[in-house]
């Protein structure tokens, strides 16, 4: 082992077990494994018998051999690497795991091999990025998190899970739990958008979804919660970069989503590729063992993302892949996705210093354990039955629940005049924008096994739900990525002789997602083009916008009579905005983060702290503000309309035995039936630490038919107000919380304020914590 490598790892573990200034007091659970901590619930002892015998009879290469994870084929390309070279490294015990790999028969195959031809008979475990659906796909995660629908996000993930499990897969790359406030990262489209309360509901409902209530059920799949931690807040949106954030914002807004997970019970977790004040995520044996272990009680595994281990050599902090290996198993790594350092090189790491047998014995301990709890040794063909796989796929009433969580993740920004819902009556529409016949984009990033030819488009769900007695015409205009604007003429003519335009405009799915970051989040030049030249007919325009993330589009926004965002909405794409247009649902979606003005106010969200001098829209004052636009987003957090309208009551505010209860009752004044996103928010005027302005804590959505009222009641816990003090520290402060009920973080109906007396510590972050809920008719 290099001196220079030591003097790095000494100044590694320095800073990890100190990150961010921790007195021992405030951190007493700060060793590593690297300094002999473990987790109690992960001591030997604990394990099966079965796994106790397997580790003392293996040797140091076949339990490397089961840290090792091979790309079986490319994301495109499944299976493709499975050759007999790579059947013999499974005789030979030097793979755990196989990801990009599919199919019952094909899967069973090499299982057999690994089962059945092994020294120790150790299953593998399959996976893939099953991220929103595998054969049936679901809208985005974003676009999912715009429904603000928890049994909506339950139920995708369940059913994602049947049939991945029944192709053969054990285990998900999903999901993805990042809290990202910064709209030029491409991979905020696979998350929960920019709130850490609605962020760790999200991550509950998918985790419940994937694992259910058996993991050995054989229609159930391992989930991993990723990726720990901070990567949705690169320096500038630049994908992979690092997370220059202060250690609150951290505890209190990055990691309650994975407590949430944890707490849920999540199988396994994926390390981040970036690195937080100046460790990389793969090497902080503070955050790992520290904190995910030893303070929170994780009890499953760690696997790294693709080649991160080799990468810590790129960060600086690893000089060889020895040095690598031994910095990754050391801070609690468990399995090395693709980069094979840890089985062409662990080996020589330990040799070099044995004490890291202690930690490698850990691993293979817990990957072995939650094999075990898949099934995989005593029934390790169940996932691979071919009549459960061509009956699961694309399953009819799967469709179903792609098309209704698509019809809930549609966000009505703007409706002037009621332009919409569309009348089916005699006249005319044109549909203009390439977008709204490309099936590929509406399956988005990470799309499985989804299929192009398995979309309905946008054209054709509009085009059925028009009916008879409308013309619908088509002009593609323009592709979001190119130049060529030679279909601009035929897209003018076509809207110039139709009574009103469909327009769609936006990304297409390449333009976001995993190294997709954009320094311009204004519409691709082309859609913008576009856009100016169908506004200027003067027909009334509906603009649909198709989008991986928020755009900014002030342009747009201003000219347009209706504005919808559709996200990438799935394999029931067209239905789904078919029947939102005309009518047969009312628009419920909300925004889950804010759509900036332009791209130089990004990060902004509707939660910072106010400062000393907060924004104020009098340009004649020193405030908070840019001086070249207002004060506000173009659209806000929990922003949405209706085909109708809600009246809220007063706040009643009631102590109970656990804490407080909230409640108001809303109406629906109009005259149709529609959805309502009640949503309850707080804020702590006077704290110790300045707070944000205002914080989302519970939101409950609710269908009312024309005149009929309900009571929502929000039971708050003191719990849920504490503030961040140190790792395993919420300090709850006595004093006065405001708390606010509305429509959207701009849209307040009814305020009122509880009284808490005494102060008192917790141990969980405050915005992972679930507010309960009731519905009362």
């Amino acid at each position: 082992m290099s001196a220079a490598w030591m003097t790095r790892a000494a100044s590694l573990v320095m800073v990890s077990a100190g990150l961010w200034a921790c007195s021992p007091s405030d951190n007493p659970a700060g060793q590593t494994i690297a300094e002999g901590q473990s987790s109690a619930s992960e001591a030997p002892s604990a394990w099966s018998p079965r796994v106790t015998r397997l580790l003392s009879e293996m040797s140091v290469e076949a339990k490397i051999g089961q840290l090792h994870q091979a790309a079986g084929g490319r994301s495109r390309n499944l299976n493709s690497r499975l050759t007999p070279e790579e059947l013999d490294r499974v005789r030979e015990g030097g793979v755990g795991s196989y990801l990009h790999v599919a199919g019952a028969e094909p899967l069973e195959a090499l299982q057999r091999v690994a089962v059945e031809e092994s020294e120790h008979g150790i299953p593998l475990l399959f996976a893939m990025d099953v991220v929103h659906g595998y054969r049936t796909i679901f809208p985005v995660p974003i676009a999912m998190a715009a429904s603000w629908d928890e049994a909506g996000w339950e139920e995708a993930a369940r059913i994602s899970a049947e049939e991945a499990a029944a192709s053969g897969l054990h285990w998900t790359f999903a999901p993805m739990i990042d809290i990202s406030r910064d709209p030029r990262w491409g991979r905020i489209v696979e998350g929960g958008g920019s709130d850490p309360y609605l962020g760790s509901r999200m991550a509950v409902a998918q985790v419940n979804g994937y694992q259910g209530a058996d993991l050995a059920a054989g229609d159930t799949i391992l989930a991993t919660a990723k990726h720990f931690g901070a990567y949705g807040a690169p320096t500038g949106g630049r994908d992979y970069g690092t997370a220059d954030i202060s250690e609150r914002s951290l505890h209190e807004i990055y990691l309650p989503p994975f407590h949430a997970a944890t707490q849920a019970g999540v199988g396994s977790m994926m390390t981040a590729f970036n690195d937080i004040a100046s460790v990389p995520s793969t090497a902080n044996g503070h955050l790992i063992e520290g904190v995910l272990r030893d303070e929170w009680g994780f009890d499953g595994f760690i696997v790294s993302d693709w080649n991160a281990i080799a990468e810590l050599m790129n960060h600086g902090v690893a000089e060889t892949r020895t040095d690598a290996a031994a910095l990754a198993l050391e801070a609690g790594v468990d399995m090395d996705m693709t980069s094979a350092v840890y089985v062409q090189d662990l080996a020589a790491a330990i040799e070099a210093d044995p004490a890291l047998l202690a930690a490698l014995d850990r691993s293979v301990g817990r990957l072995l354990a939650w094999k075990e709890a898949l099934g995989l040794f005593d029934t390790p063909y169940i996932y691979h039955d071919t009549d459960r796989e061509a009956a699961e796929l694309l399953a009819p009433d799967h469709r179903v629940a792609a098309r209704r969580l698509a019809e809930r993740s549609i966000v009505l920004l703007k409706n002037d005049n009621n332009t919409l819902p569309l009348a089916r009556e005699a006249g005319s529409i044109a549909v203009i924008g390439q977008l709204a016949e490309d099936a590929s984009t509406q399956l988005g990033s990470w799309r499985a096994q989804g299929r192009p030819d398995d979309v309905v488009s946008l054209l054709d769900g509009i085009r059925h739900e028009a009916g008879d007695a409308m013309a619908v015409s088509y002009a593609a205009g323009a592709a979001p990525r190119s130049d060529d604007m030679s279909g601009l003429p035929d897209a003018i003519a076509a809207a110039e002789a139709a009574d009103r335009v469909v327009l769609v405009i936006g990304e297409d799915y390449d333009l976001s997602g995993e190294a997709r970051s954009r320094s311009d989040i204004a519409l691709p030049p082309s859609q913008q083009a576009l856009a100016e030249a169908i506004f200027a007919t003067g027909k009334p325009v509906t603009v649909v916008l198709v989008s991986g993330r928020p755009l900014a589009i002030p342009r747009v926004a201003e000219e347009a009579d209706a504005l919808l965002v559709s996200w990438m909405l799935g394999v029931e794409a067209g239905p789904a905005l078919g029947r939102i247009l005309f009518g047969d649902v009312s628009p419920a979606g909300r925004l889950p983060v804010n759509f900036p003005r332009a791209t130089g106010a990004v990060p902004f969200t509707y939660s910072e702290n106010p400062g000393g001098r907060p924004a104020h829209p009098d340009l004649e004052r020193d405030t908070n503000r840019y001086m070249d636009q207002p004060i506000t987003p173009l659209f806000p957090f929990g922003h949405g309309l209706a085909y109708s309208q809600f009246e809220y009551g007063e706040m009643e505010v009631r102590e109970t035995q656990t804490g407080y209860r909230l409640s108001v009752t809303v109406r629906n004044s109009g005259d149709r039936e529609a959805d309502e996103v009640v949503q309850l928010y707080m804020r702590d005027p006077v704290a110790r630490v300045a707070r944000p302005r205002i914080e989302l804590r519970g939101f409950e959505r609710v269908t009312l038919a024309p005149g009929e009222s309900v009571e929502v009641a929000f039971h708050l816990t003191p719990a849920q107000t504490a503030i961040f003090q140190a790792p395993g520290r919420w300090q709850v402060e006595a004093g006065r919380i405001e708390v606010m009920i509305g429509a959207s973080s701009a849209d307040i109906r009814a305020r009122g304020e509880i009284q808490i007396v005494e102060a008192q510590t917790g141990s969980a972050p405050a915005t992972a914590l679930e507010t309960r809920v009731e519905v009362i008719r």
